[in-house]
């Protein structure tokens, strides 16, 4: 491997430890990012901002910090990835939506406030599909975010930027968002160690019932690094939980004892795939051995909750497509254009219902898992799909018929993360799913850390080190921080 990608690949945890003994230089890894970057970005199409002379000049900050022996915080120097939702000062959001007007914010939100304030080198604000409400890389206005794994496959979304940087060796550090599977459906799809958060753990700006921040990264520890940093409080989250001091580095547990769920029907949506199944069983059995307790655990989720989910959530979009000019309607994406009308004049008491529905997914899913400790199930029921897919079903009314292993816990606030679990015949990633009561963050990642240690090497990522099925004849357009090309 050559020394750009070695240095890119590491992980967030190995470079502070180089930064803090001198033998690593924040800049050098900078440059090393960016090399892979230049390198694969006209494929992957992960960047909405990208500006290298910033991150540049933040990456020499952190160096001279480091030479004085005063790093900021616990990711002083590491490459970070935002996702274009996150706001940052003065750097447009466009929702990756070519129909609405980006949005200029004025402050940065508590993540990136907690991002910088803890030295982490922003490299860009990384790509989501229309409004984030696909489950692929597909996008009026960015156009296709693709696999590193191979082109040919998606990425998973609605952080689909942030899962290609994460898996194609934009530096170690990637935080995605989540309303119904948005940073583990990438995770999943593309090998990568991802959680998403109890409900409140990590403040946002723009709170929303189900809406969640977290990590997207290569391993356990680095999810664990960017969590202890994400997790700070911020006053204008109306809707964060109160601080807790949470030793987010002691990842070590035996699993001898706990009570293990295993779910392999989500009792809506399309069946699980039995590759899929097969390497979830696989997972199970290895915490089964080492002791812990396993049970199957009986579908909760039914066809009609999860079709008023996604009513009340196509009434929402609706609400913002009508808001748009007729010349602004025209360029979103047809598939989100065709979805939302289905939220055209739904009647209010209909409306009450769903949110009525979505309050019923939350009971039914907390009372399923209470009796365990851990819940595994497969993230998704398929693997990656074709890239330029909008969603991995595409037949009438079947929309989200992919998210019913992972919506219900945004609906509950549980945490859960994704852990690679196997490979299909032709070398797509699994991930399975571990899910904890709620607020227990901290055992959930502790449960993905053993897994992952512990897990067959033949469910053991290698991370390409090209992009296989590389298209010709397309091009990645990004802009910078004035918004001109490149």
């Amino acid at each position: 491997m050559p020394i750009e990608q070695s240095l890119a690949a590491m992980s967030a945890v190995e470079m502070v430890a180089g930064f803090a003994d001198r033998t690593l230089s924040p800049v050098d890894v900078h440059e090393a990012v960016q090399s892979v970057i230049e390198a694969r970005e006209g494929v992957l199409n992960a960047f909405w901002v990208r500006d290298p002379d910033e991150s540049r000049k933040a990456a020499q900050a952190s160096e001279a910090r480091w030479s004085a022996g005063e790093p900021l915080g616990p990711i002083d120097g590491v490459p970070v990835t935002l996702k274009e939702n996150v706001a940052r000062a003065g750097v447009p959001m466009s929702s990756g939506n070519a129909g609405a007007e980006p949005v200029v914010p004025d402050a940065d939100a508590p993540i990136t406030a907690r991002v910088l304030e803890s030295g982490g080198v922003v490299l860009g604000s990384t790509v989501m599909p229309d409004w984030g409400m696909l489950s692929s890389g597909v996008s009026s206005r960015h156009g296709i975010t693709r696999s590193p794994w191979n082109s040919g496959w998606t990425t998973g979304g609605s952080s689909s930027g942030a899962g290609a940087a994460a898996a194609g060796g934009y530096g170690p550090l990637h935080v995605g968002t989540d309303i119904g599977g948005s940073i583990r459906l990438p995770g999943t799809w593309l090998g990568l160690a991802t959680l998403k958060p109890s409900y409140g753990r990590i403040p946002l700006d723009a709170p929303y019932q189900g809406r969640c921040a977290g990590p997207l990264t290569r391993t356990v520890a680095d999810a664990a690094l960017l969590m202890r940093v994400l997790s700070q409080p911020d006053p204008r989250d109306w809707s964060s939980l109160p601080p807790q001091d949470i030793d987010w580095s002691a990842l070590d547990v035996e699993v001898r004892g706990l009570r293990v769920g295993v779910q392999l029907d989500a009792g809506c949506g399309e069946p699980a795939d039995a590759e899929t199944v097969a390497a979830v069983r696989r997972a199970a059995e290895a915490f089964e051995a080492a002791g812990a307790v396993v049970e199957p655990v009986e579908p909760f989720m039914t066809h009609d909750l999860l079709d008023d989910l996604d009513l009340f959530w196509r009434v929402r979009s609706w609400n913002d497509f009508r808001a748009l000019t007729p010349e602004a309607r025209q360029r979103v994406l047809p598939y989100i254009v065709q979805w939302c009308q289905e939220g055209a004049d739904v009647p209010g008491t209909k409306v009450l219902q769903c949110y009525q529905q979505v309050m019923r997914i939350q009971e039914q899913t907390v009372a399923a898992t209470l009796p365990y400790d851990l819940v595994l199930s497969p993230t998704a029921p398929v693997a990656a799909f074709p890239a330029d897919q909008p969603m991995p079903f595409m037949g009438d009314g079947k929309t989200m018929y992919h998210i019913g292993f992972t919506a219900p816990y945004n609906m509950s606030g549980q945490p859960a993360a994704t852990v690679n679990c196997g490979f299909t015949a032709d070398r797509r990633p699994i991930g399975v799913q571990i899910a904890g009561r709620r607020f227990d963050d901290l055992g959930v990642l502790r449960a993905a850390a053993w897994y992952e240690r512990n897990r067959p090497a033949g469910a053991v990522p290698h991370w390409p080190d090209s992009v296989p099925g590389t298209p010709t004849g397309e091009r990645t357009t990004w802009t910078t921080l004035e918004g001109k090309q490149p």
